[in-house]
């Protein structure tokens, strides 16, 4: 199968996402970082430290990470959670929210998280409630109950849908 040529666009989204993975704590191989480097320069981005990303050897990829942060720097696309904990955590939340809603996690797993690693923590808001609930019936789900597993992952993409929109104007993103 032959792999789509990813567009500009696409490549700095993907860069965004994986600044984003690295934010909130998710560990990123810097062979990925090295790829997403190589497929930006390849889609036409333009930084001064791109080309030394994606031109990083195996034996090189110690500095990925580094040269990654200073792309995003130059690309004006550093993510760097609120340093006040509470903020955080709705950051957390507004950003699984988005990945459940453009496809990239699944909403059972996505839902999931912001019940375990966010709404306890926030003392349970009423704004993650219908979120909450979704990952509950997705845990629980059974045959017998006469509705599709695909029906509640549905109900939660639409719940992460619901949050976003409830997102403060200046924290929101695409």
């Amino acid at each position: 199968m032959k792999k789509t040529e990813m567009n500009h666009d696409d490549a700095l989204q993907q860069l965004s996402h994986i600044a984003g993975e690295r934010a909130f704590g998710r560990h990123v191989g810097s062979d990925r970082l090295i790829q997403v480097g190589l497929d930006a320069l390849i889609a036409g981005v333009e930084s001064p430290s791109l080309a030394l990303l994606a031109g990083l050897l195996r034996s090189e990829e110690p500095e990925a990470p580094e040269l990654f942060d200073q792309v995003l720097e130059e690309l004006g696309l550093l993510f760097q959670l609120p340093a006040d904990p509470r903020a955080a955590k709705w950051a957390t939340a507004y950003w699984i929210a988005r990945q459940i809603v453009n496809g990239s996690l699944d909403p059972a797993a996505g839902s999931h998280l912001i019940w375990a690693d966010v709404a306890y923590d926030l003392g349970y808001p009423e704004d993650l409630q219908p979120l909450v609930s979704c990952a509950s019936n997705l845990e629980d789900w059974d045959e017998s109950w006469g509705v599709s597993i695909e029906t509640l992952k549905e109900e939660a993409s639409e719940a992460a849908e619901q949050l976003l929109s409830k997102q403060p104007p200046g924290e929101r993103k695409v």
